[in-house]
């Protein structure tokens, strides 16, 4: 056996690598606990989104639209049930329904400029993806999952109409918070740990 096979035979053995270099070193994981890293959010029930959702309906009946808007967008249910968050995306529908569409860029702009405003509009991007990924309503999904996706579904008709204005909607509020909060509002909810 020739100097160079010993030396290759010797350097291919996996024994160098026990050592735990992660226990080592200051900054790894293994040394601190990474739940810390994430502020605790509220639990929130349903109730409680059932009662903002009757103080934001009364505000849109009044004709506060912003008002009720920033209602939905300053309490986002991100740690609750799957029935709070349902409850919680179909009022936030309705209001955005509710708002005509020459109103949506100084409505948007009015909550942006304010205090939290860039927060509200990635909030309210959080729920347009989330109305999007339901078909516009949230008790769709829940079908939709437990059945599987199928092509083999109805054409647009009248069954379909609801769900088609709202994603028009959606698609429209889309259009509207990139136009103000620009592209990164997209990177921020995409990359966003918190879920709606």
């Amino acid at each position: 056996m020739s100097i160079i096979q010993q030396h290759t035979s010797a350097t291919l053995s996996d024994t160098w690598r026990t050592i735990d270099i992660d226990a080592l070193t200051e900054d790894s994981s293994v040394n601190f606990d990474t739940s810390t890293l994430h502020p605790p959010q509220p639990v929130i029930s349903e109730s409680e989104v059932r009662e903002l959702n009757g103080q934001i309906r009364q505000l849109l009946r009044g004709g506060d639209a912003e008002g009720a808007l920033r209602g939905c967008l300053e309490t986002p249910v991100y740690n609750g049930e799957d029935a709070a968050k349902d409850a919680h995306l179909q009022t936030i529908l309705e209001v955005l329904q509710s708002i005509k569409a020459s109103d949506m860029s100084p409505l948007l702009k009015s909550i942006y400029g304010s205090e939290g405003g860039s927060e509200c509009l990635d909030v309210l991007m959080k729920y347009i993806y989330k109305g999007m990924a339901t078909g516009g309503s949230p008790s769709r999904s829940a079908s939709k999952e437990a059945q599987g996706f199928s092509q083999v579904g109805g054409r647009p008709s009248a069954a379909n109409e609801p769900a088609t204005a709202a994603m028009s909607v959606l698609l429209s509020w889309h259009e509207k918070v990139v136009e103000v909060a620009g592209l990164g509002c997209i990177g921020r909810t995409m990359t966003d740990w918190r879920r709606v």
